[in-house]
C-alpha cells in the first residue's frame, strides 16, 4: 500500500510539473502582453517635512493618459496649438514657411558681391540693391539656365547679374537686361519668366531676416507680422556679438551637440581653453 501510494503520488506530481511547464508560456504571455492601460501605477506620498514646504504652481499643460499600442493605420496627430485660456486647438498645424527667420548679420555681408546661403532647405542669394538702399533675398536661381545668382556679380548700374550668360535683375525681380536679345525685337525680358523669385526681407537687430515664401500675396507681410522682438538685441546696455558658420547638418543635430558641454575638452583640445580638472 506505501509503495502505491508513493507511485500514485509520483504520477500526481508529474502530472503537475507537466500541467505548470505546458501553463507557463501562456501565463508569462498574457503578463507579458498585459495592456499598459490596465497597469496600475501608484505614487506614495513622501512623509519628509522638506518637501512640504515648497508649494508649486499648478500646471497648465493638458495631462496625457498612458494607452495600450495598436496596429491602427491612422496617420499620427498634428501638434496642437496652446490657446491663451490653456487648452489646444486640435485643427492647428504649424507651418515651418510662415515665419520670419534670420539670414545673415549685416556685418558679415559684403555691399559690392551677392551671399548665397541654404535656409529652410531654400537655397537663396543675399544682395545689396544701391538704388533702393537695402538689402534684398531672392531666389539662387537664374529664370533662364537656373544657374546660382549668388555666383554673380553687381554691375556699375547696381543690378544683380547672372554669371552664366549676363542677364541683370533689379531689386523687384524683374530682368532688367538680356545681352544676347535683339535690340530691335520684341522686349523679351519684361517677361514674367524672366523674373526671379523675391523674397520678403528687413533688417533688423542688425541682421537680414527673410519671409520664405516668394508667393506675391506676401510681398508685405511686415506689415502683418514682424519678426520676434528679443529685448536683449534692443536693448544698448547690451553688447551683442554675433558670427555665423556653415554646418553640414539640421538644427536638431546642433540643438543636441550646443547641449553637451562635456565633450568641449576633448572634441575642442588645444582649441578652447577650458579650467583644468582635478586630478
Amino acid at each position: 500500500m506505501h509503495l502505491c501510494k508513493s507511485q500514485n503520488q509520483s504520477s500526481s506530481m508529474e502530472a503537475l510539473q507537466t500541467v505548470s511547464i505546458a501553463a507557463m508560456p501562456l501565463l508569462l504571455k498574457a503578463r507579458m502582453f498585459k495592456p499598459i492601460s490596465s497597469l496600475s501605477f501608484s505614487h506614495k506620498k513622501s512623509k519628509s517635512p522638506l518637501l512640504n514646504l515648497t508649494q508649486f504652481p499648478k500646471s497648465k499643460f493638458t495631462k496625457f493618459n498612458a494607452i495600450s499600442p495598436s496596429d491602427s493605420t491612422q496617420p499620427a496627430a498634428q501638434p496642437e496649438k496652446e490657446t491663451e485660456t490653456g487648452s489646444f486647438d486640435q485643427d492647428y498645424k504649424f507651418d515651418w514657411f510662415s515665419h520670419w527667420y534670420p539670414l545673415m548679420p549685416v556685418c558679415d555681408l559684403d555691399k559690392r558681391a551677392p551671399c548665397g546661403k541654404k535656409v529652410m532647405g531654400l537655397d537663396v542669394v543675399v544682395w545689396w540693391d544701391k538704388n533702393e538702399n537695402e538689402w534684398k533675398v531672392f531666389d539662387d536661381r537664374c529664370p533662364h539656365r537656373l544657374a546660382p545668382l549668388s555666383e554673380g556679380r553687381i554691375d556699375q548700374w547696381g543690378r544683380l547679374q547672372c554669371v552664366y550668360h549676363g542677364w541683370c535683375f533689379g531689386g523687384s525681380g524683374d530682368c532688367k537686361l538680356i545681352p544676347q536679345a535683339p535690340r530691335d525685337g520684341p522686349a523679351v525680358h519684361s517677361f514674367p519668366k524672366a523674373c526671379v523669385g523675391v523674397y520678403p526681407s528687413t533688417v533688423q537687430y542688425g541682421i537680414v531676416w527673410f519671409w520664405p515664401n516668394t508667393d506675391p500675396q506676401y510681398k508685405d507681410i511686415l506689415i502683418k507680422k514682424k519678426p520676434p522682438y528679443i529685448p536683449e538685441l534692443d536693448d544698448p546696455s547690451f553688447f551683442p556679438q554675433m558670427f555665423t558658420r556653415d554646418v553640414p547638418y539640421g538644427y536638431e543635430v546642433l540643438i543636441e551637440n550646443l547641449m553637451d558641454p562635456a565633450h568641449v575638452p576633448y572634441a575642442h583640445h588645444g582649441i578652447m581653453s577650458i579650467a583644468p580638472q582635478p586630478r
